[in-house]
Order: structure tokens, then C-alpha cells, then sequence
């Protein structure tokens, strides 16, 4: 078995994740609890409190989605590991690359969390004089979506832009960006034949040019942060494949947030590369979805749940 473990992204949150896993798992409860004093100086969140019971308009911002969705992610890696299940690929859909850095051993926990309560933070500020919108197009290929999102920055000279933000899956391509650009550009998909134009449930146009500030902000934090050597092959978001020597982990994490993330082309290279067992990480099963619809003849398991999670190990260790 070579194994990929994938970690899902903002979007996926949902009041009551974790809740039982803390209630059985003195691993998981400690992640949880340490997680609301990293963060609570930044956010001035309590994690457990709040993806426990949200509310769930409060859970679904960003500055307080972040923390509490790597969190989750963290506790529940731990727990593989304890059993003896590490990754020989890791990648997460954008927020979850920084939980595939921790299941590498890039970043350490306190880390990881410090900087995913301020990078919530500066997207959020990042997003704040912008009327945006982020939507998922069905049924539209690639050229097609760029196309749209060109058509839609020249008619506003740029001064409102949209652009590709995420490419989850074959047929389903995210844009992100100002509303009035997102809207001309959904228009022009419409009308060349795109099935569907879903809006998401999201704060900020992410993984466009308007995150600069984020991305700014972030490579100073960056500067006096250790990365360290991976003990697991990390595919990268704005690259769909592993870095080169050429690449930093801090330079692709500030490009990451302003850049398309292509998660369907990043569990293309983990199966070419051999993978043929792959573990999605989070609340809901979106990722899952997206690799059946990428590839074939991979097992795929989902783990919300504690009885998600003794499933898998289950049938992994049998």
C-alpha cells in the first residue's frame, strides 16, 4: 500500500466537528485545548466552544474557520500516527496544506497554529473593501473558465477582477474574486454551456491577486519561521506536484494564497507516482467526491468521525 492523506480545506467546517473525538480521545482533547491558547491572543476564539456549538455564522469566518479546521486536522493526524499511519503523500485543498506541512514535519503544532490564526486574520482584512463572491462552476473546462475571466477583467479594465481559484475536480472549477467580475464572468460561462454556477459559502476572495496583502503580511511572518526537512513527499497547491530545489516552502505558501490551487492535478501526481490509498481529513466528504471523480481504482477513506476514524484504521492495520 503506498498511501496519500489528504486534508480538506475552508468550506468544509461544521458545527459539532470533533466533539467526538474530544469526548473519547485524551490525544485529541489536548490538541483541541492547547489550540484555543495558541490562537485565543490572535482570535480571542475558544476552538472547542466554538466547533463544538458554534454558532455557525460565527464558525464559518475565516479568521475563526482556520484555526478550528487545522485544529481538527492536527488531532486527528496525531491519532493516525499513534496508530502507526503516516503518508507517503500529503496534500490539503488551500487551509489544508498547512495541516500536510504538520503531517510532514515541516511545521510544529504551536507554529502552525500561530500562523493560521493570523493568516485567517489577514485574509479576512485582506477581503474587507471588496465586494466578493466565490462560485464553483460545473461543467466547464479549464480554457473555457480562463476565457470568462478574462472577458470579465477587460470588460471592467481591471478594475474588478476574477480569476480561477480553485481546479477541485474534472467538470468543477472554482472563481473567485470581485461579484460584479464573478457575475459578468458567470454570465459568459452560461452562455458557452456550463451546466452550473454554484456561489459558496465563503468570506473572501481567495486565491486571487486581491490576497496580495495577505501574502505580504505572511512572508514577513514567514522570515523567522524553521522549516523543516519533509518526512513525507508534500504536494503543493500552486504547483499540483511536489516542490523543487528551486522553490521554498515560504515562497509557495505566500503564493498559495494568491494563486489557483490545483487539487485535482496534485491527486493525478500522487497516483502516478504509485498511490493507491488515500485518506481524506476533515469534516464532510467533498475531497472524497473530487478524487473518485479524478481517478480510478483508489481506495478511498473519509474520516469525520471517531467511527469514520476506527473504520479506517480498521480495515488499514487488517
Amino acid at each position: 500500500m503506498k498511501l496519500g492523506i489528504v486534508y480538506a480545506g475552508q468550506g468544509s467546517q461544521k458545527v459539532g466537528m470533533g466533539q467526538d473525538f474530544y469526548e473519547k480521545y485524551d490525544t485529541f482533547k489536548t490538541t483541541i485545548d492547547s489550540a484555543t491558547d495558541t490562537v485565543k491572543p490572535v482570535t480571542e476564539m475558544n476552538v472547542a466552544e466554538l466547533s463544538f456549538n458554534g454558532p455557525e455564522e460565527q464558525l464559518s469566518q475565516t479568521r475563526y474557520t482556520q484555526p478550528a479546521m487545522v485544529a481538527f486536522a492536527i488531532g486527528v493526524t496525531k491519532l493516525l500516527h499513534e496508530k502507526g499511519i503516516k503518508a507517503d503523500y500529503t496534500c490539503g485543498l488551500s487551509l489544508g496544506e498547512y495541516s500536510a506541512l504538520y503531517e510532514a514535519g515541516v511545521l510544529d503544532e504551536d507554529t502552525i497554529l500561530d500562523l493560521i490564526a493570523k493568516r485567517g486574520k489577514y485574509m479576512s482584512e485582506a477581503a474587507n473593501d471588496h465586494v466578493v463572491k466565490m462560485c464553483a462552476v460545473l461543467g466547464a473546462d479549464r480554457e473555457t473558465v480562463k476565457e470568462a475571466c478574462e472577458f470579465a477583467n477587460e470588460f471592467y479594465h481591471n478594475e474588478n477582477i476574477v480569476q480561477p481559484a480553485n481546479y477541485n475536480c474534472p467538470g468543477q472549477i472554482v472563481i473567485s474574486g470581485d461579484a460584479l467580475a464573478v457575475d459578468k464572468a458567470s454570465t459568459f460561462l452560461k452562455d458557452a454551456g456550463a451546466k452550473r454556477i454554484l456561489p459558496l459559502k465563503l468570506s473572501g476572495p481567495f486565491h486571487t491577486s486581491l490576497m496580495k496583502p495577505a501574502g505580504d503580511k505572511l512572508a514577513k511572518e514567514f522570515e523567522s519561521i524553521d522549516f523543516k526537512e519533509a518526512n513525507s513527499k508534500v504536494v503543493f497547491n500552486c504547483l499540483g506536484k511536489e516542490k523543487t530545489n528551486d522553490d521554498t516552502v515560504a515562497e509557495l505558501l505566500e503564493k498559495q494564497v494568491q494563486s489557483s490551487v490545483y487539487l485535482e492535478d496534485s491527486i493525478k501526481y500522487m497516483v502516478d507516482e504509485g498511490v493507491d490509498t488515500i485518506i481524506e481529513v476533515g469534516p464532510g466528504k467533498a475531497i472524497s467526491k473530487f478524487i473518485n471523480k479524478t481517478v480510478d481504482n483508489v481506495k478511498v477513506y473519509s474520516i469525520d468521525t471517531v467511527d469514520d476514524f476506527e473504520n479506517t484504521v480498521k480495515e488499514l492495520l487488517a
